[in-house]
């Protein structure tokens, strides 16, 4: 390819006629402007287009203020070229680029200003030029410096260039040249900054591309995260249900006989089915809680010793029934702590589960320590262990490892998930150490928020026993029969199969129940009986069942009759509705009979 380095010389054997002799010179002198900037302009190109086929990091803008000076050094093969850039808020520019091979010998760039005083710059790398005086480059005729100016970002650099004298013999060749020069290097300038341009808007759009296919990778592992979960949910929930229809098929085909050893061995494994079950829903939804930021951790102080004996009265049956033993460790240094203890013994019993699931012999133990301001709740035990590469599995949603003991159908692989997440919003994390054949070591850290004042001692049990300390003090006692008198119960159900059994169980316990399944029927039997207690469902059909609990409330000869509501809403504040719309006790379903005999007895006692 033919390069064009600098303006043709004059030609002698038209010397003689000046008119044509100028026509010809700036006829030349244009076709040398225009194949000179043709040339920059395809250099810049390849560059735009190499650069972003690559996604070059930050040196894609360098690249091309390199390219622009490489070949007006090239062009301007009698002038040394080079690009001083501008940082935001300062007022000194710095040389960044020059020419890969600049010329020789020439003279120092020279600042004629208002000063008497000439300036004298050196092109060099890192040399250090005022704006003021660069803007004076500008100014000069001809110039020697030309802003590099984006619409965004202003000015970020400038095009200088240091010119080999030429002395001006009036309406001379000479004077072409450095007239053509300076409009050569305006153009260039021009170029330059489009470019630059280009290169941010391509970038811009590849970045957000590269977020776009992020996000898309995020959907897509979202949806296959869903996918898996009602997999994995409609395989857990199938297992107990299977007992539970199976069994009872059983039971009716047989005919229930309750003396019967083997129906009652039925009637074991429906149980341990339906809470199996029940488990499998609290995790799922405490999960779904957790990651909707609705669940709201309950402070309160909380007496170490009891928890502890009453998480591990919880599994000793577990233990013994595999030939295991518990050990309890406890700090005589803290007794107390604040946390939300419901779920500090989720916490601890989804551990303690774990631990029993994967120890066929030896010991299962809970020790708790203090260290400045942390606590530690430790569950160890002398199982299979678990290998490094599992370790880094075990906090995934419906994750279990395999292992030759247990059960595959055992467990939901939510447990540790959410006791995590249960640490990480009381401000703890869990850990874990393990080694395959060596037993686990999970520890909820917790922050120390203790109390000022409290001490005690506490010490280490071998064994738990059933005294006092052990009593499960969070669920009611199981409450006794009355007989010495009959109360009146208005129980509003619409499922028909929940309201038997309310109603069977309560009747067992003495009392009369009237049941209602819809809003009609609630009036007309509160026209006929003023009940001792009314027991609603939230959900009714065609009728908001608190909007039923306001209309009592407003009624001067309903609204002193105790309200208990029982409901499948368990999310963030339905509780706080439920009391805030005038009832008096909350009871989430499935429902829990026992609890629901304490409470109405709570109601129905009489006054003395």
């Amino acid at each position: 390819m033919q390069q064009y380095s600098s303006l043709p010389e004059q030609n002698p054997q038209v010397d003689a006629t000046p008119t044509v002799l100028t026509t010809i010179q700036q006829l030349r002198a244009e076709l040398w402007l225009e194949r000179s900037l043709n040339r920059l302009q395809n250099r810049l190109n390849d560059c735009l287009v190499n650069l972003t086929s690559n996604q070059p990091t930050g040196a894609g803008e360098a690249e091309i203020f390199q390219t622009v000076v490489n070949e007006l050094n090239s062009i301007l093969n009698n002038s040394k070229v080079a690009i001083a850039l501008v940082e935001p808020q300062q007022t000194v520019g710095k040389v960044c680029f020059i020419p890969t091979s600049p010329p020789q010998n020439l003279p120092s760039l020279v600042l004629k200003g208002m000063v008497k005083k000439k300036k004298k710059f050196r092109l060099r790398l890192a040399e250090e030029i005022d704006i003021d005086d660069l803007q004076l480059l500008e100014q000069q005729e001809p110039p020697s410096a030309w802003q590099l100016a984006t619409d965004i970002d202003g000015v970020i650099g400038w095009l200088i260039i240091i010119r080999t004298p030429v002395e001006s013999d009036g309406n001379s060749f000479k004077d072409t040249c450095v007239q053509i020069t300076s409009r050569l290097l305006t153009r260039a300038a021009q170029q330059c900054v489009t470019t630059i341009t280009q290169f941010r808007k391509i970038q811009s759009l590849q970045q957000h591309c590269q977020q776009l296919e992020t996000i898309n990778q995020e959907l897509e592992r979202t949806h296959q995260l869903k996918n898996q979960f009602l997999a994995n949910t409609s395989h857990e929930i199938r297992t107990p249900l299977s007992s539970i229809t199976g069994f009872i098929h059983l039971l009716l085909a047989q005919g229930y006989d309750p003396s019967k050893e083997r129906h009652q061995e039925y009637l074991s494994i429906i149980q341990s089915s339906s809470k199996h079950l029940l488990a499998l829903i609290n995790d799922i939804l405490d999960l779904s809680k957790i990651e909707a930021n609705q669940l709201e951790i309950q402070w309160e102080k909380v007496d170490l010793q009891t928890l502890c004996h009453n998480v591990l009265i919880l599994v000793k049956e577990k233990a013994a029934n595999k030939g295991l033993k518990l050990s309890l460790e406890l700090d005589p240094n803290v007794n107390t702590l604040l946390a939300d203890s419901l779920r500090l013994k989720q916490m601890l019993l989804n551990l303690l589960f774990n631990a029993l699931k994967f120890t066929t012999n030896g010991t299962v133990g809970l020790q708790v320590k203090s260290n400045n301001s942390w606590i530690y709740f430790t569950v160890w035990d002398t199982g299979t262990g678990i290998s490094k590469k599992h370790q880094a599995e075990l906090f995934q949603p419906y994750f279990q490892i395999p292992n030759s003991v247990v059960s595959q159908n055992e467990g939901t692989g939510l447990g540790l998930v959410v006791t995590r997440k249960l640490a990480e919003l009381h401000g703890g994390s869990v850990e874990v150490e393990s080694e395959l054949g060596g037993g686990s070591r999970f520890t909820i850290v917790l922050p120390l928020r203790q109390e000022e004042g409290e001490s005690g001692e506490l010490g280490e049990v071998e064994g738990v026993g059933e005294d006092a300390k052990g009593e499960d003090r969070s669920r009611p006692s199981q409450l006794v029969s009355i007989n010495n008198h009959s109360t009146n119960i208005l129980l509003v159900e619409d499922d028909s199969h929940n309201a038997q059994l309310m109603q069977v169980y309560l009747e067992r316990l003495g009392y009369q129940v009237n049941l209602a399944n819809n809003s009609q029927q609630i009036w007309k039997i509160l026209d006929q009986h003023k009940p001792a207690v009314i027991l609603l469902d939230i959900k009714l059909p065609n009728e908001n069942g608190l909007a039923i609990v306001r209309q009592l409330r407003e009624h001067e000869q309903y609204r002193s009759i105790p309200i208990i509501v029982q409901t499948a809403m368990a999310m963030k504040g339905d509780r706080e509705i439920c009391l805030a719309a005038g009832v008096n006790e909350y009871i989430s379903k499935p429902i829990d009979l026992p609890l629901l005999g304490n409470l109405v007895a709570k109601y129905t006692k009489p006054t003395t």
